[in-house]
């Protein structure tokens, strides 16, 4: 017996159940799911979950960084929007655009 007809079967045809091909298929599905959820979804949710954590800890006093590169000091927050002052300048910014904290009030910190 060589090594071909090992590999072949003997010339023997075999024929798999259709319900296993579909039980294959759904338990990869499922798995594939299972990665997608820890390796996207759940990040995002986690640093969602952050962002709105920092949101809920602004004072007036903190120097922020917003998503468009502005930096500046929170002057007073209202329920959407806050108040920045940025070298000679003042503006009032959405909450949601306020990416990080660079220095607490009365703490210096990086």
């Amino acid at each position: 017996m060589d090594w071909l007809e090992l590999t072949i079967g003997l010339g023997q045809k075999t024929v798999q159940d259709p319900r296993a091909q579909t039980m294959q298929f759904i338990i990869l599905m499922g798995l594939m799911f299972v990665m997608m959820y820890f390796v996207l979804i759940r990040p995002q949710q986690k640093k969602a979950k952050q962002h709105e954590e920092l949101l809920k800890t602004l004072k007036p006093g903190d120097k922020v960084v917003t998503s468009s590169g502005i930096c500046g000091v929170i002057i007073s927050i209202k329920e959407r929007t806050v108040s920045l002052r940025s070298a000679d300048s003042k503006l009032e910014i959405l909450k949601s655009a306020v990416t990080q904290v660079l220095e607490k009030s009365g703490n210096k910190s990086k």
